[in-house]
Formats: structure tokens, C-alpha cells, sequence
């Protein structure tokens, strides 16, 4: 396969991958493959300004261009956020790129880097998730869908760099560097991520006590984060039922990485922070309610269990046992 550039020896690539947690996550694999190719790449990355702390994590991610769409929307009329968007044009503008791929592959990705200093590239109208956004890229290319997220990424890529992908995904991070938090009693803990953006992926309370109990049992302690006011109350009405069970503080990206990075397992919902659990290696158990973990569910070679999936919720007891393949538990 073909490299596309003059000088493979320090190619300029970036990166278009702004949302969500999720998805940015699954395309930190792509970061690693070039690095893996191209030892000498300089990687700039645009992503949404709440998530910048995860391509920072990336060693071969040498700039991230934060970009605030979500917080534009509907602020069109504002004159400061005009300004804000023509700070974020000069600052792509102001860089030449070799190449520039969208993984996106929505019409809003595609719009970002429609001013680009180099070759755009993206997935043909086939293979994006909207098809109008492959007319915006100079260069297409056909990715079979009904693949996971992870593989998709890679394989769009692998083919606008001109490599073969030769191994398995490897996410490429390491928990921040920090100290053990004063709320963090010393010992063994599990993290039991209860917490999702929409109802029917939440896992009955019922079930999150009697796992929680078991845990107990063993002599881990249950961590409980939240991210909400609802999800706080949730973590609370666990915590009082749940033995030595801790409620922490709201938690930042990087100290939630810290966080997950020190638990001896994971177990959690259809949510963004279960797929930065399987990004820093550890041990997680995926639960899945209302959607399927085929396409999008925990991504890994080994240390992870997808249960469940639509109007099939595993029970407490087909949590535990899938704990026991994963962690020494």
C-alpha cells in the first residue's frame, strides 16, 4: 500500500474525532497504529473541549484543537461566539497538514475541517454514518459497516496512510499521574459505574446492591461516581446500603482516568467512562439493557465482558461470574 506523503519520515496528520466520550475513545486505536507506522508523525487532534483530556493521554498526540460545538449550538446570534469560531478557523488554518481524516463521518465533522491546510479524507457515502458528509472529503474510502466502532476507525485510517493493520487495537494510554485522593480509603476497590445518559440503560438498583454486597463479601470496596444530580442521589441510595461503599466527589476526565486506573474492576453501564476503563486496561464488565454492544459495546482482546443487550438485562448472579473470568475475584 501506497503512503501519501513526501516525506514519510515526519508526516503532519490530523485527526477529526469530537464526540462523544465513546467515540473518542474507539478512535484512540488510530493514534497508536500511526505511531506503530510512522514513528515520526506529528498527530493533531480536534475534539470537543470536554473531551481534551483523552487525546492528551495519547503519547503520540502532539497538539489537541478543541472545538465547542455543543456550546455553539444555538448561540449563533452571539458575537462571542462568532469570535470563537474564527479563533478555532485561524488555528487549523494556521498549520499545514499532509493529510487530514475525519472518523466521524458526520456532516458537522466533515464542515470542521473543511479548511484544512491538506488532503481531506473520510469514508465514501457507503460506509459514513451520513452519507451527504462524503462529498465535503477529496478522498473516500469504503469501510464495511457492522463492524465495531474500534475496527471502523482503524480500517479508514490504514487506508488513507497506505498501511496494512497487522495487530490488535491498542489504545495507547496510561492513567494520569496523581496521588491518592483523601476520600479514597486505602485498600482494594471496584468502581460501579451506575450512571448513563438515558433511562432504559440504567441496571435496577436492586441488582447494583446485591453485587454490591458480594463485593463486600470479599473485602472490596464499591466506588460510586456521578455526574448529575440525579446520579448523585442514585450513588447515595447505594452507598447506604452498600457496606463501606464511597460516594466520591464530581470527578474531572483526568481524575476519573486516576480513578479507574487504580480499580481492581469495572462494571458499568452503556456509558463513555466503561469504554475509558477498557482504554486503560483494567478489568471491566460492560452491562447492556437497551442497546447492543456489538457495534459500539467494551472493545478488547482480553479483560472484558459484554452481558445483555436489547430488553435483555444479565441479573446480579451473571455479573459476578462474568467478574470471576475477568478479575482474581
Amino acid at each position: 500500500m501506497a503512503h501519501p506523503f513526501a516525506d514519510p519520515s515526519t508526516p503532519h496528520i490530523l485527526l477529526i474525532k469530537i464526540s462523544s466520550l465513546g467515540d473518542v475513545l474507539h478512535n484512540l486505536p488510530v493514534a497508536s497504529d500511526i505511531a506503530r507506522h510512522y514513528p515520526g508523525a506529528q498527530i493533531d487532534w480536534v475534539v470537543e473541549e470536554s473531551f481534551v483530556a483523552l487525546p492528551k493521554l495519547h503519547p503520540a498526540v502532539r497538539n489537541v484543537i478543541p472545538v465547542a460545538m455543543r456550546r455553539w449550538r444555538g448561540k449563533l446570534l452571539s458575537t462571542a461566539v462568532w469570535r470563537e469560531i474564527a479563533a478555532f478557523r485561524s488555528t487549523l488554518t494556521a498549520q499545514h497538514y499532509d493529510i487530514a481524516i475525519d472518523t466521524q463521518g458526520l456532516l458537522k465533522s466533515a464542515l470542521l475541517m473543511r479548511g484544512t491546510r491538506g488532503l481531506r479524507c473520510g469514508f465514501n457515502r457507503h460506509s459514513a454514518r451520513e452519507p451527504l458528509a462524503a462529498s465535503l472529503y477529496q478522498r473516500t474510502f469504503p469501510v464495511t459497516t457492522g463492524q465495531h466502532a474500534v475496527e471502523r476507525n482503524r480500517q479508514l485510517a490504514a487506508q488513507a496512510l497506505g498501511y496494512r493493520l497487522e495487530s490488535s487495537a491498542n489504545y495507547g494510554i496510561l492513567p494520569p499521574e496523581s496521588t491518592r485522593p483523601a476520600w479514597l480509603a486505602e485498600g482494594q476497590y471496584m468502581v460501579l459505574l451506575h450512571a448513563t445518559s438515558r433511562a432504559d440503560k440504567l441496571w435496577d438498583e436492586a441488582n447494583w446492591i446485591t453485587l454490591g454486597h458480594s463485593l463486600y463479601e470479599k473485602n472490596i470496596r464499591c466506588i460510586l461516581p456521578w455526574g448529575s444530580a440525579a446520579e448523585q442521589a442514585r450513588s447515595l441510595r447505594l452507598a447506604d446500603v452498600i457496606p463501606d461503599a464511597i460516594v466520591p466527589p464530581r470527578l474531572n476526565l483526568n481524575e476519573a482516568a486516576a480513578l479507574l486506573g487504580g480499580a481492581q474492576a469495572v462494571i458499568g453501564v452503556d456509558t463513555g467512562l466503561s469504554h475509558l476503563a477498557v482504554a486503560l486496561n483494567i478489568p471491566t464488565i460492560g452491562i447492556y439493557t437497551a442497546t447492543n454492544p456489538v457495534l459500539t459495546g467494551l472493545y478488547a482482546c482480553t479483560n472484558i465482558v459484554n452481558l445483555g443487550g436489547i430488553g435483555h438485562a444479565p441479573d446480579a448472579a451473571t455479573v459476578l461470574d462474568a467478574l470471576r473470568q475477568v478479575a482474581a475475584c
